[in-house]
């Protein structure tokens, strides 16, 4: 084999030995053969809630288990296939088992990454909440890119978008808006977005077209069902109605059916006007607030809580996670991975897979050496 074609083969081990590692394998098998013995049983069913989340469980363990297996039968036999071309010398054949293996190695990348995505929530639905920083006009056109950046993400992944909330700026953008994004794993990706991002451009406000830095914050919170218990006191909210603005049809601006609900103690505030029912705007605005306190509760679990709130105390210097850079040269980065794209246009239009990848790739750094090591 030439040496490219041994380092697909290389990269391939390396990340099965990761996914691997991950899934704790001999203990995966065997709590899989549980899981199936436990499905079969006519008694499983008498309590639906319960067969229902053993059948998640069984068909989340399964995937990953057959993934692997896959993966590694079809790279033996690209291997073999590969050899007998090269003994052949048959130029084509050996250029549909390279392109396998190349093929293959992104797959076995792509579930590496996708594996990180365990956490408690991580394959829950998700809020996406947009907030303008200071700086009028500018600020708010700029969060509007980022609403449109994100609607393209969801839709080119095939995922389903509701806007439950949009606060129109007073000449261009948007003050705020709140989308729920709906789709496997739409948290798990999503939450790396979390924090303030930046934008460096050529004003088109300015009659003088000089160079303006915006600001804008994202946070990402997961959709919660009714299995996640979250206790909310009804004397510490404070409940808003006004008139809804936006695209919606006649009623809007014209009822207060719009619905703003802030939770004293915490300070969170979550609005929704996607209806035009006012009690059914306030039951999904609880549900978004429930959904709220689920995740503060999460990141207060997490190892790197600290960083996370440390990031949302601003919008503005210092604390932004990522740069959209437009004038006078053309880059995106992420600070935190250090992840760079040369084409904004393609970012903002929502080509955000590889930042998403890197921020989680981050997270199994310290493991990728070991891993290689078991695998060579």
């Amino acid at each position: 084999m030439s040496a490219e074609t041994d380092a697909l083969v290389q990269q391939i081990q390396q990340s099965l030995a990761l996914l691997r590692r991950h899934l704790d394998w001999d203990a995966a098998l065997a709590r899989l053969d549980e899981l199936n013995a436990r499905a079969e049983d006519p008694a499983l069913w008498e309590n639906a809630a319960a067969a229902q989340s053993l059948m998640r469980a069984r068909n989340h363990l399964a995937a990953g288990v057959d993934s692997v297996r896959r993966i590694e039968r079809e790279t033996n036999d690209a291997r073999e296939l590969l050899e007998l071309a090269e003994a052949e010398q048959d130029a084509a054949m050996i250029a549909e088992a390279e392109g396998t293996l190349r093929a293959l190695a992104e797959d076995a990348k792509r579930r590496e990454i996708e594996s990180l995505l365990s956490g408690e929530a991580d394959g829950n639905d998700a809020y996406v909440e947009i907030n303008a920083g200071a700086g009028g006009t500018e600020a708010q056109d700029w969060a509007e890119m980022l609403l449109r950046m994100y609607l393209r993400w969801a839709e080119k992944r095939g995922y389903k978008v509701d806007i439950i909330d949009r606060n129109d700026g007073e000449q261009a953008g948007i003050k705020s808006a709140t989308i729920q994004v709906s789709g496997a794993n739409a948290y798990g990706w999503l939450k790396t977005e979390a924090g303030v991002h930046r934008l460096v451009r050529i004003s088109p406000f300015d009659a003088n077209a000089r160079r303006q830095t915006s600001f804008a914050s994202v946070w990402v919170y997961p959709v919660i069902d009714d299995t996640i218990t979250v206790e909310i006191n009804e004397a510490d909210l404070k409940v808003d109605t006004y008139r809804s603005s936006g695209a919606g049809g006649q009623h809007v601006n014209k009822t207060e059916s719009a619905i703003r609900i802030t939770h004293i103690p915490s300070g969170i505030i979550v609005a929704c006007q996607t209806d035009r029912s006012q009690h059914r705007n306030r039951a999904k605005a609880m549900d978004m607030l429930r959904a709220r306190l689920y995740e503060a509760e999460l990141q207060k679990r997490e190892a790197q809580s600290a960083l996370v709130e440390s990031a949302k105390t601003d919008i503005g210097w210092g604390h932004q996670i990522r740069s959209y850079v437009l004038a006078p040269y053309q880059m995106v980065k992420d600070l935190r991975t250090g992840v760079e794209k040369s084409n904004p246009d393609a970012v903002l239009d929502g080509d955000l897979d590889a930042f998403m990848a890197g921020a989680l790739a981050a997270r199994v750094g310290a493991t990728r050496s070991e891993a290689s090591a078991q695998a060579s």
